[in-house]
C-alpha cells in the first residue's frame, strides 16, 4: 500500500540512521577518551573490576613511599655506623700505641687527647644519624616498620641497633663517653674493649644492611606488581584505537548512506503526485 500518512520506508531508514549515529557517538567517545569502558554504564561489571584494581595500584604508591623512607633511614644509619666503625679502628690504634711502656708523659697525653676526640666524634655521629625524625642507631632508637602490601596488613621490620656509648645492651656498652687511655694499664685494657666493640658494631651494621636489602628488594617487587596491575586495568578498559579508527571510517560512510536512504524514502510519497496529473 502506498500512503502519504505512513511512510514505512522513511521510518525504517530513520531507525537505521539513529542506530548508526549512536554507534558513531560511542566510537568517537572511545577515541576521545582512549577507553572502551569509561563509566559504569558502558559495562558495569568490567568497570567495577577495574576500579578495584585501580584502588590497589594507587595504594601501592603509599607502600612505595613507606619503603623508600625506610630505606633512606636505614642508609643514613649505615653511613653513620660505618663512620663509627672507622673511628673504633682508630681508637684501637691509639690504645695500642698508648700501651707502650716506653712512652713519655707528653706522648701519652697526646694519644689520650686524640682518643678522647675520637670518642666524642662517635657520640656526634650517632646523634646526627637522623632521617625524617627517625634514628636507628641512638639509644632507644626508632625501628622501621615499612608497609609491605596495599592493605597495610603486612610490614617489613628493620630493628634499631644501639651504637651509643655506654648504653646497656648496646654494641658500645663497654665504652663510656668519658673513656680514656691516660695510663699504660688503662690503654692495655682498652685494646680488648675496643676490639669487642668493633665486632659488635660490625654485627649491628650487618643486620642493618640486611634490612636495607630487604626493603630494596621489596620495593622492586612492588614496582613490578604495580605495573602488572596497571597493565591488567588497561587490558580491561582501554580501547583498541586502530580498530576504533577503522570503525569510525565505516560508520561515517554508513551515516552518509543512511542520510541518502532517508532522503529517498521521504521522496517516495511525493512521487504520488504524478498519478494525479
Amino acid at each position: 500500500m502506498t500512503s502519504v500518512n505512513t511512510n514505512v520506508g522513511a521510518m525504517v531508514a530513520l531507525q537505521n540512521l539513529n542506530q548508526t549515529n549512536n554507534d558513531l557517538m560511542t566510537v568517537q567517545n572511545r577515541i576521545n577518551t582512549g577507553l572502551k569502558v569509561a563509566s559504569a554504564k558502558d559495562n558495569g561489571a568490567i568497570w567495577a573490576i577495574a576500579q578495584n584494581q585501580r584502588a590497589s595500584s594507587n595504594a601501592l604508591n603509599a607502600v612505595k613511599d613507606s619503603l623508600q623512607r625506610g630505606q633512606s633511614t636505614v642508609d643514613v644509619a649505615l653511613s653513620a655506623g660505618g663512620a663509627v666503625s672507622d673511628l673504633l679502628l682508630q681508637m684501637k690504634e691509639k690504645a695500642l700505641a698508648a700501651s707502650d711502656n716506653t712512652l713519655d708523659t707528653a706522648s701519652r697525653t697526646a694519644y689520650n687527647d686524640e682518643f678522647k676526640s675520637l670518642v666524642s666524634q662517635i657520640t656526634k655521629a650517632v646523634s646526627n644519624a637522623d632521617f625524617n625524625g627517625a634514628n636507628l642507631i641512638k639509644n632507644a632508637g626508632t625501628s622501621i616498620y615499612a608497609l609491605a602490601n596495599a592493605d597495610g596488613t603486612s610490614k617489613i621490620t628493620v630493628a634499631a641497633q644501639d651504637l651509643s656509648l655506654g648504653a646497656s645492651g648496646g654494641a658500645l656498652a663497654s665504652i663510656a663517653a668519658t673513656a680514656s687511655i691516660g695510663t699504660q694499664t688503662i690503654a692495655t685494657a682498652m685494646i680488648a674493649t675496643v676490639t669487642t666493640a668493633i665486632s659488635n658494631v660490625s654485627t649491628a651494621l650487618s643486620k642493618l644492611g640486611t634490612g636495607s636489602k630487604s626493603l630494596g628488594s621489596h620495593l622492586t617487587f612492588i614496582g613490578k606488581l604495580q605495573d602488572s596491575l596497571d597493565a591488567g586495568v588497561g587490558n580491561l578498559v582501554d580501547a583498541d584505537l586502530a580498530k576504533e579508527s577503522a570503525r569510525l571510517q565505516a560508520l561515517q560512510t554508513k551515516q552518509q548512506l543512511g542520510i541518502q536512504a532517508l532522503s529517498i524514502a521521504n521522496q517516495s510519497s511525493s512521487s504520488l503526485l504524478s498519478l494525479f496529473r
